[in-house]
């Protein structure tokens, strides 16, 4: 593998780093106090391409690839992990599972609009008590002539608040194994019997805003099944295959901030006569940073290009999401003790990016969940 970037991803970095660093980077504490990124901020990066990274351009997408997913991620969550978060659920996710089931003219109907940011798409897959163990969901839908009635509650919805559809997960056929009676539908806001619920408040990724989703006798057209009915949960793990590399590089970008953040901080501040950089035990600090880092994104890298080689890349997505979350999680800490008590104060960023990263390694799969994925294959035991 080549770990160079191509010409053409490093102008798409080096685009979303100068956002990034103009039109983030000054707001984002502001944002994580307030649990609202700006519509004009929104609108912004959809005029880069960002909402549409991976889709095609003649659905109005950038129609870059997975590895340039991961490039725009990295430095978008540099500075601000809720607006890497939202951008995550968007692309990963909503746009993800329309273009990996959807019929053409589901996808001619909702993905330019998506793409273009006219408006936002949320996943709804968890509820409150099916999380890791997704399959075990109990949100129903059932036939009603040329209708689908769909009731239940979903939780944890990432851009619910301001999404204008969404692909939500259901149970079709009772009386199969748990994940072989699931399927998928397309739901626009305004339908009735969707009530979206308040914003929650989060310890982390504040910016990106989370809610509760209820469906009571929610009536949708039957033509808005996105795949084969009953098969929609082999497609969600399929989106969450990808998903995970989305985080992954969101994680990256989170610990690179941590580092870069403490770099600088390192250089400026004195001890015991000398800048905090000169002392051994902070070396060893940022070295353990560094590799950690580095590491990570090329364990991300690697699961990003299989995935644009039409490879399957299951075990190397899960390696890599769960290496880099818990690389951010150390790598934030880490800031915070070479910050010493101003890495505790809420104005300093690298409080921001621990809260932040904490998520990365619950969502998506939590780390235990990427454990058995690894396992299972190591050991050649059947999924549970």
């Amino acid at each position: 593998m080549n770990y160079e970037l191509p010409d053409e991803l490093k102008m798409l970095r080096d685009m979303a780093r100068k956002f990034a660093s103009e039109e983030i980077a000054p707001f984002a504490r502001e944002w994580d106090r307030e649990g609202v990124i700006p519509q004009a901020t929104i609108d912004k990066l959809a005029a880069l391409g960002f909402l549409g990274v991976m889709v095609p351009e003649e659905l109005g997408g950038a129609g870059t690839s997975h590895l340039g997913m991961t490039v725009v991620m990295e430095e978008i969550a540099r500075r601000c992990g809720g607006t890497a978060l939202m951008l995550a659920a968007h692309n990963g996710l909503c746009i993800g599972h329309i273009m990996l089931a959807a019929s053409d003219e589901q996808k001619k109907k909702y993905i330019p609009d998506l793409a273009t940011g006219k408006m936002l798409g949320a996943w709804a897959l968890t509820e409150p008590n099916s999380g890791s163990d997704a399959a075990a969901l109990t949100t129903t839908a059932v036939r009603e002539g040329d209708e689908w009635v769909i009731n239940g509650a979903k939780n944890f919805i990432t851009n619910g608040h301001r999404a204008g559809v969404f692909v939500v997960l259901a149970r079709t056929d009772p009386a199969a194994p748990k994940a072989k009676g699931i399927s998928a539908f397309i739901i626009e806001r305004d339908t009735p019997g969707l009530t979206i619920g308040p914003k929650e408040d989060k310890m982390g990724m504040r910016a990106s805003d989370t809610v509760p989703l209820n469906f009571e006798n929610c009536r949708v057209p039957a033509c808005n099944l996105v795949g084969e009915l009953n098969c929609g949960f082999k497609d969600t793990l399929r989106v969450l295959e990808r998903g995970r590399i989305t985080i992954g590089s969101l994680s990256v970008g989170l610990g690179r901030g941590g580092l870069e953040e403490s770099l600088q901080y390192a250089s400026e501040r004195e001890q015991f006569g000398k800048p905090l950089n000169r002392h051994q035990a902070i070396q060893f600090m940022l070295a353990d940073m560094a590799m950690e880092i580095d590491a990570a994104r090329l364990l991300v890298r690697r699961a990003a290009v299989l995935r644009d080689e039409g490879k399957d890349a299951k075990i190397e997505a899960s390696t890599a999401k769960l290496y880099a979350s818990e690389m951010a999680t150390r790598a934030c800490l880490n800031a915070i003790q070479i910050h010493g008590g101003y890495g505790y104060l809420k104005d300093i960023p690298v409080e921001r990016f621990l809260r932040d990263a904490k998520l990365c390694e619950i969502g998506e799969g939590s780390s235990q969940i990427q454990r058995l994925v690894i396992a299972r294959s190591l050991l050649d035991l059947p999924e549970a």
